[in-house]
């Protein structure tokens, strides 16, 4: 069964859609990181190690419900065997037999938050959600030449015609207690989504942060990330001002974790 967290009457569920080893070492991704910091973050998240030493890393959507309602769904995995995603990721997905086994059916999904346009983020997307607005920073749309190319063609057209793209611009609340967050850096329209309960927070990350060692030291840059100084002051900004929150992340080895880490 795939795992959950509750907030309140909003229920989180993480959707493994596959995971796998990274296609470059993990000391090129993230160049600067010291060995003292790598020891940390193999501590945090021991999993991440992969047999050969590399980055073993999993591919999640998360689903958002509250009581027995719509579903929010927060990105949409790597998709089938011939989703964009197939010349580095680890596809098939397997998200739909993840939805069933949450019992959630694709049809009560009404809102699809890709938090950016990576083809890790967007195997999905489109038709499994027929009853779906897909939601997309402009600044994301206005940045189309950083992706696939075929990206307008498979998805964003189909989306457009169907009158299911639905664009926003920063912040945006979805449901009472649950809106988008603005979070640019990694590629420029990123978005996150936060849920609040009471004192309670979830922050479903996106590519906000990728690896534990951007806990253990929030500055260091990524080698994918499209504007990494805006990448580390968003991160920095977000991780400062929203402690204590509870990370919902897509490729941590475990899929909710608690910001500060427990000692």
């Amino acid at each position: 069964m795939p795992l959950t967290h509750t907030l309140g009457s909003i229920t989180i569920t993480a959707l493994l859609d596959g995971a796998g080893s990274f296609f470059q070492p993990r000391a090129q991704a993230f160049p600067d990181a010291t060995e003292a910091q790598w020891r940390e973050a193999d501590r945090r998240d021991p999993d991440a190690v992969g047999p050969d030493g590399g980055w073993w890393l999993p591919f999640r959507a998360f689903a958002l419900r509250r009581d027995d309602g719509p579903v929010v769904l927060v990105d949409a995995g790597i998709g089938p065997a011939d989703a964009l995603a197939a010349s580095w990721a680890p596809v098939p997905g397997r998200l739909p037999e993840e939805l069933s086994a949450a019992g959630i059916d694709p049809a009560d999904v009404r809102t699809v938050v890709l938090t950016h346009l990576h083809t890790d983020h967007v195997g999905w997307a489109g038709p499994l959600f027929g009853n779906a607005d897909h939601l997309v920073q402009r600044a994301e749309l206005a940045a189309l030449e950083l992706f696939h190319p075929e990206l307008p063609a498979r998805l964003l057209g189909p989306l457009r015609a169907a009158g299911r793209l639905r664009v926003v611009d920063g912040d945006t609340e979805l449901t009472p207690g649950v809106r988008v967050l603005s979070t640019p850096g990694h590629t420029p329209g990123h978005q996150s989504v936060l849920v609040e309960q009471g004192d309670d927070r979830l922050l479903v990350t996106g590519d906000l942060l990728v690896h534990a060692i951007q806990l253990v030291d929030p500055s260091l840059p990524y080698a994918h990330e499209e504007n990494p100084p805006e990448a580390r002051r968003t991160r920095e900004h977000v991780l400062r001002t929203l402690t204590p929150v509870l990370l919902a992340t897509p490729h941590l080895t475990t899929p909710f974790t608690p910001h500060p880490h427990p000692a």
